[in-house]
């Protein structure tokens, strides 16, 4: 049966690629001869009945090439080690920072020894035990006690290296707030923060500000949906989740404008609830706190664009929903609670979570078309005129 198989093959080449290699002489399909990867026949007579494997032409590549393939792939990857890195854990600046960082190195060196180890034994194996030409089919081994006994118990002792530092580090970072601690209250909306200060009652949006060297304790609430507060250089993560206060404790040591961002999935414009933390000396923040407490200027303080835009302000629309005094609060002219707290908004850097710069021409472009400037915005487009838009960027801008 199998020499009437081999006549048909001979005859009509075209028919060999159904037969199966039950079917195929065994000295047809010997080392030497054998292909790399069986094809079916294209319609054309001539067509090649073989082809070579991916790997085999890869390795029949000059090895220049190669060389050049490999620095190229290198290059590329290095460009991943530039800079600047504003939001890097690796460059900590507070208490909570250096902790984390320092389990984070302790356990890099850790899986880095682990690997080292694995990838030598697996090297060592593979050029020890490879296959060379006229060599026997290797002995099967039935098991190893001592070995088996090894790995088992080698990522045993190495997840108690790892697990213990980090109770450790649990343990010296989530302990009761210090005495004499700034407490903030922290509100996660979509998509922006609101801080309330317990000791002065300051309350302001997006930016935090503290002081160097003073313990920080952070008490987080959502008023939507899961948010995560995460400034990276200060410290780690933290959900701030509806119904449930989180707290997170740090003190920064160095001065300057740490950024921030939501880690947490939360809507259409999750991406863009950005956060500034600014650390600043004892006496400026002292400043801050008492320019924070002060009444917003009298109307008969203000200049004639600025009035213009607090009756723009304060002006019912249609619908109700689009006047600002319902969502926003400003010390002495309304109490809304639905968006930030604009009683001194004209002192901060930012506006939109932390997205538009706070300028005549970002105000502008805010209120102009708020859904356009950051999708999913809760804030409406009031429709306003432009004369409107230049009154209230006055008024806003005033609010110092």
């Amino acid at each position: 049966m199998t020499e009437d198989r081999q006549v048909r093959a001979a005859k009509n080449p075209d028919e060999t690629h159904h037969l199966s290699f039950s079917q195929i002489p065994h000295d047809a399909l010997t080392r030497a001869d054998r292909p790399a990867t069986i094809v079916a026949p294209s319609a054309g007579p001539s067509a090649p009945r073989f082809q070579t494997d991916p790997l085999t032409r890869v390795r029949e590549l000059p090895h220049r090439y190669i060389l050049a393939a490999l620095a190229v792939g290198a290059l590329f990857a290095t460009t991943a080690c530039g800079g600047p890195f504003p939001q890097s854990t690796l460059h900590p600046a507070g208490d909570l920072g250096f902790e984390i960082d320092r389990l984070f190195r302790l356990i890099l060196w850790l899986a880095g020894g682990v690997f080292v180890v694995v990838e030598s034994l697996l090297i060592y194996v593979a050029i020890r035990y490879r296959a060379r030409p006229g060599q026997p089919p290797p002995a099967r081994v039935h098991g190893h006690t001592l070995l088996e006994i090894s790995w088992t118990l080698a990522p045993a002792v190495i997840l108690i290296m790892v697990a213990v530092p980090t109770i450790q580090t649990i343990l010296r970072t989530d302990g009761p707030a210090p005495a004499g601690a700034l407490e903030v209250s922290v509100i996660g909306h979509q998509w922006w923060w609101e801080y309330r200060y317990a000791e002065s009652g300051v309350v302001t949006a997006n930016e935090l500000h503290v002081p160097v060297g003073r313990p920080v304790v952070l008490s987080m609430t959502s008023a939507d949906v899961i948010h995560s507060f995460w400034a990276p250089r200060l410290g780690g993560k933290r959900d701030v989740i509806q119904g449930r206060t989180n707290r997170l404790r740090f003190t920064p040591d160095s001065v300057g404008v740490f950024l921030g961002q939501c880690a947490e999935f939360c809507g259409e414009s999750h991406a863009n609830m950005g956060l500034q933390v600014v650390v600043e000396d004892s006496a400026a923040f002292e400043a801050w706190i008492a320019a924070q407490q002060q009444a917003p200027l009298p109307p008969d303080s203000l200049s004639p664009a600025a009035r213009e835009g607090l009756e723009a302000y304060r002006r019912i629309r249609d619908p109700a929903s689009n006047t600002c005094i319902i969502c926003h609060a400003i010390q002495g002219v309304s109490g809304g609670l639905m968006g930030p707290n604009l009683t001194h908004l004209g002192s901060r850097s930012r506006i939109a979570g932390d997205m538009i710069p706070n300028t005549a021409e970002g105000l502008a472009r805010w209120l102009r078309d708020p859904i356009t400037a950051k999708p999913g915005s809760k804030m409406p487009n009031v429709g306003l005129d432009e004369s409107e838009i230049a009154a209230l960027v006055a008024y806003l801008q005033s609010l110092r």
